[in-house]
């Protein structure tokens, strides 16, 4: 137990800087993960192995979706396999960090299961609202077309900016307060869309949450594409 400790505290002060991240992530989903991480380190697992793991528990509750009928309990076990699978997405970097075992390679995997995740939860639901859902218009069939538009962007965009701040580094503009970021942040979390998902049984409720946090996307994705552009001139 005292060695578990021990390796907590490791990965924790190994641990990336609160800044530019939600609610969600810094309080429930790094500290999840961090845990998660500990017990891979003393067993001696490899961060890509975590990743492997994440998407093993993300896809089969993908596939769920798009080929089952939602009911409350099967609602219950996708949300909850979806947000396994994000606390290993995040144990996953605190122990390559840990290790001080990174790579590019696993940065580029890590990176690439990312973008299929967020391709295709949009995607299930899509099928899910053809196959099972009682739409009030087939319009609504645009929505999951819309957000994973705007996820793919922030997510695409986001990483790019990253990126091109390290080779042209210079006077960035002054950000919002962390306190009040980190809320800010919270609708555009992908931790909060896997939880979405434990409303799945219930069709009216999902699509007012499914709705809600496309609107908070859609808003986002103008305003961080503004802000990242100007950071980058």
């Amino acid at each position: 137990m005292a060695e578990f400790v021990e390796v907590l505290r490791h990965l924790s002060a190994a641990q990336k800087p609160a800044k530019g991240v939600s609610l969600y992530t810094r309080f429930v989903n790094r500290p999840a993960g961090r845990v998660l991480a500990a017990l891979a380190y003393q067993a001696g697992a490899t961060p890509n192995q975590l990743t492997v793991l994440g998407a093993l528990f993300t896809f089969p509750a993908l596939a769920a979706v798009a080929l089952l009928p939602p009911t409350p309990p099967m609602a219950a076990g996708v949300g909850a396999a979806l947000a396994m699978g994000f606390f290993l997405d995040s144990a996953d970097g605190q122990l390559a960090r840990g290790q001080r075992s990174g790579s590019p390679s696993g940065e580029w995997l890590d990176h690439v299961l990312d973008c299929v995740k967020i391709l295709a939860l949009h995607l299930v639901v899509l099928v899910s609202f053809y196959r099972f859902f009682a739409l009030p218009s087939p319009l609504w069939l645009l929505a999951p077309m819309v957000f994973q538009l705007a996820a793919v962007v922030i997510f695409f965009a986001g990483i790019l900016t990253e990126k091109l701040k390290r080779r042209a580094p210079g006077e960035v503009p002054p950000d919002a307060p962390p306190a009040f970021r980190a809320v800010l942040l919270l609708p555009v979390d992908y931790g909060l869309t896997c939880l979405a998902f434990l409303f799945l049984g219930s069709q009216d409720v999902f699509l007012a949450v499914y709705s809600t946090l496309l609107l908070a996307h859609v808003l986002f994705m103008a305003a961080f594409l503004v802000k990242w552009f100007r950071e980058l001139r």
